[in-house]
């Protein structure tokens, strides 16, 4: 409904940048440069400004801000629907969404599918320029991704490493350190055929596993057991008749790695439907987002990943690239954190 001045009841109610001057005291420049996080105004200020914005709603007109600045204070997040499974996706955007909260950026999930081309949500996002920064995950050691962001100038972080040869900025997890560290606890009780659950090999982190698992089996007298036609990819349905049928054979492992804790709920199934049991037949060793896996088997011996701190590590990266930082200081790699340790 019009009120007689050209503004419908939408129009009305939308709160705007005079609507926090009028409820905080301040004028309309100080809100919006206390929302920007200007160096010049107060914490306090800012922390008065962004607390009524929140509990009245505002929202910054996205279109008006792109064309007085040239940016959209958007923060593209490139993440593959598959990967959603035991809080994976909702831990990593918590992060971010913490380290975001308090600048004008917002995070958007542009969301795809891994088994169709992966360069489409970055070719969309550069072709439309929707976002500031882009965050992508699941990275090749010769990433395509990679070269199309650095060709158009676009800033970004990745959730892993690439063997590119070239700087940019990521968060990773010591992929390498962990599989050492679960054969080492595997043999330390008494386990030397040992099979391992690992990604597509078409990722850069499969090449940092299978490079600590070869040296742990040299370094510690154990033997692969091959598990192969199977990856971290492969439906849980399949992994978990692939397991069953591994633990039947003669020469079974008597150990197992797993590099995806959703993977690891599968394997539990194949083991125990092969009539074994973990910790007493098999041990078995698996990555997990939180505290979860000792919830359906105690025996799993977990070594936590924390994906909330890679949000955040990877945020405040994107942000620092943004304002112009260096890369070489933007590249963080946490290290696997085993339960009880």
């Amino acid at each position: 409904m019009d009120d007689g001045n050209g503004m419908n009841d939408r129009q009305r109610a939308r709160p705007t940048l005079k609507t926090i001057a009028f409820m905080t005291g301040l004028g309309v420049t100080t809100v919006s440069r206390a929302l920007k996080d200007a160096p010049d105004i107060g914490a306090d200020t800012k922390e008065r400004v962004r607390l009524v914005a929140r509990q009245i709603g505002y929202q910054p007109n996205r279109a008006g801000v792109r064309l007085r600045t040239g940016k959209t204070n958007v923060i593209a997040l490139v993440l593959s629907i598959d990967d959603e499974m035991m809080g994976f996706t909702s831990h990593l955007v918590f992060g971010i969404t913490e380290v975001l909260s308090g600048t004008p950026y917002h995070l958007v999930v542009t969301p795809y599918t891994h088994v169709k081309d992966p360069m489409m949500p970055i070719r969309y996002i550069l072709d439309t320029g929707s976002a500031d920064g882009v965050i992508i995950s699941r990275t090749e050691p010769d990433d395509p991704r990679v070269r199309l962001l650095i060709d158009h100038g676009m800033p970004f972080a990745t959730h892993g490493r690439t063997a590119m040869g070239i700087d940019h900025p990521f968060h990773d997890y010591d992929n390498d350190t962990f599989a050492y560290e679960a054969v080492r606890r595997l043999v330390s009780r008494g386990r030397r055929r040992i099979a391992v659950l690992q990604p597509p090999s078409k990722l850069t982190y499969f090449r940092h596993t299978r490079e600590g698992f070869e040296r742990a089996l040299r370094d510690f007298g154990a033997e692969e057991a091959p598990f192969t036609t199977v990856n971290t990819d492969t439906s849980l349905d399949a992994l978990r008749i692939a397991t069953d049928a591994l633990m039947r054979q003669p020469n079974h492992p008597d150990g197992m790695i797993s590099l995806s804790s959703s993977a690891t709920l599968a394997l539990v199934a194949g083991i125990e439907a092969a009539d074994h049991r973990i910790g007493e037949t098999v041990d078995l060793v698996s990555k997990q987002p939180s505290d979860i896996l000792p919830w359906i088997r105690r025996e799993i011996i977990a070594a936590n990943e924390d994906f909330r701190l890679a949000g955040r590590e990877l945020a405040r990266a994107l942000l620092d690239r943004i304002a112009g930082k260096q890369t070489g200081q933007l590249q963080t790699i946490s290290e696997p954190v085993f339960a009880g340790s």
